[in-house]
Order: structure tokens, then C-alpha cells, then sequence
């Protein structure tokens, strides 16, 4: 599926959703259960599409809301630290707390809810980058069923306790758990091994927390890689995929679908 310089995305509905004092507009398209796809900075770019359009061709519905940056332009460097920057002071989004959501994850969790309602059955969600973590807070509602985190980047900072840090209260950690132990929720994480942004240390802190509950997929990019991935490989199934029958990051994308087959069954 070719990328395109600009994505019109006409082949998605529009309507706009609003919760919790915000109103997004929500890019839909398919049938299917329900995932909530959450994009990255810089915004909702073609490659972020693609992915939404690949979910579709799967089975499933998709519901993408624009947090932020323009629907279907292109991503660049410049672009995405305008938007990193404009996010970071965005009283929605909480760029430095370790145990706690950004605020527009209510906004997310109503959205989730209402695709439940709309379709009767189970949710998933996939945050990606900026975004990553969000899906763990959507799981404390028992119709998300199958949380994804794509190099989840918050808390950013070189501390320790940022660098394991899970953007998500101890109250959702702990409905984590107790969902996992009872009713079969699982925790997909995606990352690349040499990515600063997200550090193997909060992929080892969700191991501690969940045990076998989280399922990590580490790529290796470390110079001299096999795959000949590069060290500022970040985004692993949109900007950074490579759609080849197996490459690790092609793989990781089918992971991804298979999981949320399994988990939405």
C-alpha cells in the first residue's frame, strides 16, 4: 500500500465526539469490533492511515480521533516538533507525570465506550509515541479489551523514575492486575531496542507489574542489526514499518491484528 505525500482520507466519515469537555473530530471507517486508534505526533499523517486502513481490511472498525496537528499532512521533522511542543503545554496532555494520565484520556475512554455500546461488543485501542500509554488507561473500563502501546513515550525525561514510568495511576495499574488475573486482559507492547523516547526500562516496569498480562515485542534497531534498521527508528507500525514478509517490523503489524483478533473474539 503505497504512502502518499498527502492523504485526503475521504475514504473515512467524519463526525465530531465530544466527552468530558472535549470535542474531537473522529475520523471512521469499517465493520467489525471496535479499536480505538490514538496517533502520534505529529497527527493523523498517511502513514498513520495506512495503518487505520490496514485494521480495516482486517475485520475491524476504527474510530481515529484528530488530538492534534492537521488530518492527512505529511509527516517531517519540523512538523513533528511543532506539534511535540504545542502538546507539551496543552493542559490536555501531561507530558512529565509518571503515575498519571493526561487528562484527554477521559475523552478517549468515553469514545471507547460509545463504540461498545454502538457495536455490543468488546473495544480495543492503540496509542502510539506521545499517545503510547493512553490505552492502559482505557483499560479500567471492562469493554477495552485489548490495549496496545506503540513506543509509548510519556513521562519524557532522563530520570529514572521517568524513564519507567507508565503515565497511568496506581489505581489503573491495579484494575490492570486484577483484570489480567480475572478476565483474560493482555497488554501488547511494541518498541524499538536503541529508541531513547522509549526506554527498555518502562518496558521491563510493565513486566513487573503485569507478568505474563504483557506481551513485549523489542526490535532490535542497535547499530550493526541484522535487519538494517536504523538507530532513530521510532514508529513501529507506521512511519518506521517496513512492509515486507518478514521484516520484524511487518511482523510486529501482523502481531498487532492477531492480537487484537484474539482479544475481541
Amino acid at each position: 500500500m503505497p504512502i502518499k505525500q498527502w492523504d485526503s482520507l475521504e475514504d473515512f466519515r467524519v463526525e465530531e465526539f465530544s466527552h468530558g469537555g472535549y470535542t474531537y473530530p473522529v475520523f471512521r471507517q469499517g465493520e467489525g469490533p471496535a479499536i480505538v486508534v490514538i496517533h502520534e505526533v505529529p497527527g493523523i499523517t498517511p502513514e498513520v492511515a495506512r495503518f487505520a486502513r490496514r485494521l480495516v481490511e482486517a475485520g475491524f472498525s476504527v474510530l481515529m480521533p484528530s488530538l492534534f496537528g492537521t488530518p492527512g499532512k505529511r509527516f517531517s521533522l519540523a512538523y513533528a516538533a511543532q506539534q511535540m511542543a504545542a502538546s507539551c503545554i496543552r493542559r490536555e496532555f501531561s507530558v512529565l507525570s509518571a503515575h498519571r494520565a493526561s487528562p484527554v484520556t477521559d475523552f478517549l475512554r468515553g469514545l471507547a465506550r460509545a463504540a461498545h455500546e454502538e457495536t455490543g461488543g468488546p473495544v480495543g485501542a492503540i496509542g502510539m509515541c506521545l499517545t503510547g500509554n493512553f490505552a492502559l488507561t482505557l483499560a479500567m473500563d471492562p469493554w477495552l479489551m485489548a490495549p496496545v502501546l506503540s513506543q509509548p513515550s510519556l513521562p519524557v525525561g532522563p530520570a529514572p523514575a521517568l524513564r519507567r514510568g507508565l503515565h497511568a495511576s496506581p489505581a489503573v495499574v491495579a484494575t490492570l492486575q486484577r483484570r489480567v488475573e480475572e478476565e483474560g486482559v493482555r497488554v501488547l507492547g511494541l518498541r524499538f531496542t536503541a529508541d531513547p523516547l522509549c526506554p527498555a526500562a518502562r518496558f521491563r516496569e510493565l513486566e513487573r507489574q503485569l507478568g505474563d498480562g504483557f506481551e513485549a515485542i523489542e526490535i532490535n534497531s542497535k547499530p550493526g542489526n541484522p535487519d538494517g534498521i536504523p538507530i532513530t527508528a521510532h514508529s513501529v507500525v507506521t512511519t518506521d514499518l517496513v512492509d515486507r514478509e518478514g521484516h520484524p517490523t511487518h511482523q510486529a503489524l501482523e502481531r498487532v491484528i492477531s492480537f487484537f483478533r484474539q482479544q475481541l473474539a
